[in-house]
């Protein structure tokens, strides 16, 4: 995997463990009127475009696409950010035990 594809899958993973605290993602999503669902949703397809041009994991980045329009329900949001998260970390550590591809 490129470097930047491993900054797309760790950084997703970063946000998305960051909105799956408990009270504190959700102040900050609202406090933001919900603009950091909107980032998320682009920062995941973006990843999306990225990875599968590498031919990496995608499904996290799917399972993140679809949480940031389903996270506009609360107690769902966190459910949905926490599964992606958990997704996304065992994708990145699947892909960082692969050897490299030239």
């Amino acid at each position: 995997m490129s470097p930047i594809g491993k900054l797309f899958k760790w950084g997703t993973f970063a946000y998305e463990a960051f909105l799956a605290i408990p009270f504190l993602g959700g102040a900050f999503v609202v406090a933001n009127a919900w603009v950091p669902l909107g980032v998320a949703f682009l920062l995941h397809i973006v990843a999306v475009v990225i990875l599968a041009g590498e031919r990496g994991h995608i499904l996290g980045n799917i399972v993140g696409i679809i949480t940031s329009v389903v996270a506009l329900i609360p107690v769902v949001g966190w459910i949905m950010h926490t599964l992606t998260a958990i997704i996304l970390l065992v994708e990145g550590l699947a892909d960082s035990r692969r050897r490299p591809r030239y």
